[in-house]
């Protein structure tokens, strides 16, 4: 089996991950941390460009997905390499965004 259909799966994961937070908060009218901020992902970004972000966030995720090569969701591998973007993805975002939103206490990554 090729390997880098799974990359291409992996960082959708990753993509489709980052473009939830950054979606809903715009959507709700929240200001949220964005690398256009200043300082850079530590500062609040719009809710206007936080949808926009989450937007093409979604759009790199499903370009990955679709265009990496056949994905199947009924094929472990390629659901498995999703599932460990988001889950990678997740993980650090709450560990960063904990730091500033009170959900995580420990020491960041």
């Amino acid at each position: 089996m090729a390997w880098l259909p799974l990359v291409s799966y992996f960082f959708g994961g990753l993509f489709f991950t980052n473009a939830v937070p950054h979606f809903i908060s715009g959507v709700t009218g929240r200001a949220f941390q964005s690398p256009f901020a200043k300082p850079s992902g530590k500062g609040l970004s719009s809710s206007t460009i936080n949808v926009l972000w989450g937007f093409f966030n979604l759009v790199a995720s499903y370009a990955l997905v679709r265009h990496g090569g056949g994905f199947d969701w009924n094929v472990t591998s390629h659901a498995a390499a999703f599932g460990l973007g988001v889950l990678t993805l997740g993980l650090i975002c709450a560990r960063l965004f904990g730091r500033f939103h009170g959900g995580d206490r420990s020491t960041p990554l």
